[in-house]
């Protein structure tokens, strides 16, 4: 059976295996410049004279390396100016002539194109130098991987599976070899992959246990694994880097001088006082979380821990998490469901005929925990599963090579390769072409935060809803309550409330939210709704939201400004944001979900205007039939911007007991259906009808993509 799996293929030339190495980097590259060729055209995507980068987690670490190079890092403003992302990015921007906004536009293009290489190298130590070329061309592209490292998503995925590939072919390399001068290798991408992403540790030491289980199945005789898991297992530990390196640096010296006069009992001694050093630092914690609470582990169990399932970017919160269907499963990981298939086989028949490659499964089976831990998880496969798919596309190449005349069984051989290779990659760019990803924000959107921050000082707050945190600090340079890693469901309720509430119980939740979020930096005090119980000497947190409601209420001093930034974005997501703070606190059961429906694809037939979902404005009478049931509408308004930008409002009060207004926001060409809470809300009274309250108001920056207030108290 191994004779049929067998590829006698010898390596390449180094030359040459450079050269096909160049041309798997410059396709991954020149791929993920798509996006920029669809979008360099358009100008409300650009800013600082580039492109702005498409994720919200990007703004995070943007901010960081800008505070590096500026050193403007403050206390408590949340700056990650100790990210491995952000130092790489500010220790890049030292050196390189380029602007920043084109440092962090452009860095996912070139670091997330560097997946070819270890996948190329992997190859290379079983002699397959052209699998690897056509998996590395197929990896570097990949349906998700892609997603991951376009160019724009400035993110820690633009090495998060760079570094534990390297890492895995690190291990390989040296235990295909047995040559103590490589045992650093690994050790090396292992220390790189846990420093830039805290859940790496979990790939690593995986491969570390499936590395000891491999030794003492199948080479349990064999010393130099020994030797080798000896100087690994100090990688993992959690002694100082230092302390490490140097522990490292000696065995290895030792392994190296003393080569013939280690006897068999003193390697298994170092082995095992290794093993003993690994499980008082960090083994036996690693393990433990493994067993209660891992990476994995809140994945599967998301919605019982109430953890939030947005999208990637933090290190203990697993986002996106959640079954996915099968073919987007398939097709994240290879492009195609059938290619997905033939990578399994492929993967299959790889281990089969090379059994050091079981030590690829940690990351392999990381990737199909995606079926139950969400699609994130996805990338971690890719470079193996690419692998596969090569080896049996060349394995069958040999075999059609066999049916051929000698003459012509190069040419039929090479012609399948080509073919074949074009079938797996077409999917992929098909994918990518049509995968058009706006901007985080647009050029109008950031002129309004750019205008904040000159009116604004950098401790003062804005207030606004998660998603738009990270852009919010990065372009206004001030603080905020919430963001893509500060959401649970303690920080987004005071936030949610201020929003979806009247102006009264917003104004006092904004501030005493803000003044409470600096002093638990000081003096914890727990979650703000809590301090804001002990402050308020209120035991039932339903008495607290009441005496919101008044302007009576007694608050803490002002220490700082507070900002209320609202974008018209916002719209798409207010009953999302509703669902935080429309519970009793006390049992945590939802209270009655408002009436909100945003329409922009409607029929006027001149009786009639029918918004779809069953809901339709009768022009007679003021009515609105919502499914079967007809009622008469409160509010029917009419908002307008006139060339000079000032909103204009046509009010119709048609009966003032019905609990449902219509707003038709003529320049957006939409109409909103609302109940009387949201309709009274603070987003809607702000930023869609501009009705502030003048004592606790004041409109600072007022344009139709997103309104900016001061609060006055």
């Amino acid at each position: 059976m191994k004779d049929i799996l067998t590829l006698k293929e010898n390596s390449v030339s180094l030359k040459y295996f450079i050269v096909l190495m160049f041309i798997a980097f410059s396709f991954a590259v020149a791929v993920r410049m798509i996006w920029v060729d669809q979008f360099s055209a358009v100008d409300s995507f650009r800013w600082n004279n580039e492109i702005m980068i498409n994720t919200n987690d990007g703004y995070y670490y943007a901010e960081g390396a800008r505070d590096i190079i500026n050193g403007t890092h403050q206390e408590n403003d949340l700056s990650p100016v100790t990210s491995p992302l952000s130092k790489l990015t500010a220790m890049i921007a030292s050196f390189l002539p380029i602007s920043f906004e084109t440092l962090i536009l452009y860095m996912p293009t070139f670091f997330g194109s560097l997946l070819v290489v270890p996948i190329m190298l992997i190859a290379r130590i079983i002699k397959l130098d052209q699998v690897g070329f056509v998996a590395a061309l197929l990896g570097g592209i990949v349906w998700s991987y892609y997603n991951r490292t376009m160019t724009g998503y400035y993110d820690t995925d633009l090495l998060v599976v760079v570094l534990p590939t390297f890492f895995v072919w690190g291990v390989l390399f040296s235990l295909s070899h047995e040559d103590s001068d490589s045992f650093l290798i690994a050790p090396i991408f292992a220390l790189m992959a846990m420093h830039w992403h805290g859940g790496m540790t979990h790939i690593v030491n995986g491969v570390f246990i499936l590395t000891i289980l491999y030794t003492l199945i199948f080479e349990r005789r064999n010393l130099y694994y020994y030797k080798f898991l000896s100087v690994l297992v100090l990688a993992l530990t959690t002694l100082p880097l230092v302390v490490k390196a140097l522990l490292m640096v000696a065995l290895v010296a030792s392994y190296h001088l003393l080569k013939a006069k280690l006897s068999d009992k003193i390697v298994i001694a170092i082995t095992a006082l290794s093993a003993l050093i690994y499980l008082i630092f960090g083994g036996a914690a690693w393990v433990v979380e493994i067993l209660n609470s891992s990476y994995v582990t809140r994945a599967l169990h998301a919605e019982e821990m109430n953890l939030s399932l947005h999208y990637f970017g933090v290190v203990n919160t697993v986002r996106e998490a959640g079954h996915i269907p099968f073919e987007t499963f398939a097709n994240r990981i290879s492009g195609h469901t059938i290619t997905f298939w033939l990578s399994v086989i492929g993967y299959a028949l790889l281990v089969f005929r090379h059994k050091l490659f079981i030590l690829t499964l940690p990351m392999v089976i990381l990737g199909f925990f995606a079926l139950q831990g969400g699609l994130r998880f996805t990338v971690f496969s890719v470079p193996f599963m690419a692998l596969g798919v090569s080896f049996l596309i060349f394995l069958v190449a040999n075999f059609i090579k066999t049916l051929f005349a000698q003459k012509v069984q190069n040419y039929a051989k090479y012609t399948f390769i080509v073919l074949s290779s074009i079938a797996i990659l077409y999917p992929n760019i098909k994918h990518i072409i049509a995968y058009k990803v706006p901007v985080v924000f647009t050029k109008e959107e950031v002129k309004v935060l750019d205008q904040l921050k000159k009116i604004s000082s950098r401790e003062d707050y804005v207030l606004s809803w998660w998603d738009y945190g990270y852009p919010i600090r990065y372009y206004a340079d001030v603080k905020t309550l919430v963001d893509g890693a500060k959401h649970s469901g303690s920080v987004n309720f005071p936030v949610s409330f201020a929003l979806m509430n009247n102006q009264v119980a917003a104004a006092n939740m904004a501030r005493l939210d803000v003044e409470f979020t600096e002093l638990n930096f000081k003096k914890p005090c727990g979650p703000s709704v809590e301090c804001m119980l002990k402050y308020s000497k209120l035991n039932n947190p339903n008495e607290l939201v009441k005496a919101l409601n008044s302007k009576n209420l007694q608050l803490p001093q002002k220490t700082r400004d507070i900002f209320v930034y609202l974008p018209n974005k916002m719209l798409n997501i207010l009953p999302t944001i509703d669902l935080f703070s429309n519970l009793d606190l006390l049992s945590g059961k939802a209270k009655k979900r408002p009436l909100f429906f945003k329409s922009t694809s409607f029929n006027d037939n001149g009786v009639s205007i029918n918004l779809g979902n069953g809901i339709e404005i009768l022009k007679q009478g003021g009515k609105i039939k919502i499914g079967n049931q007809e009622t008469q509408m409160n509010k029917f308004v009419v908002t307008e911007y006139d060339a000079k930008g000032v909103l204009h409002k046509n009010v119709q009060t048609i009966n003032p007991s019905s609990p449902v207004s219509v707003i038709f926001m003529k320049n957006y060409n939409q109409f909103l259906v609302l109940d009387k809470r949201l309709y009274n809300s603070l987003y809607i009274q702000l930023f869609v009808l501009e009705n502030y309250d003048k004592e606790l108001f004041e409109p600072v920056i007022m344009t139709p993509l997103a309104k900016v207030y001061k609060l006055k108290k």
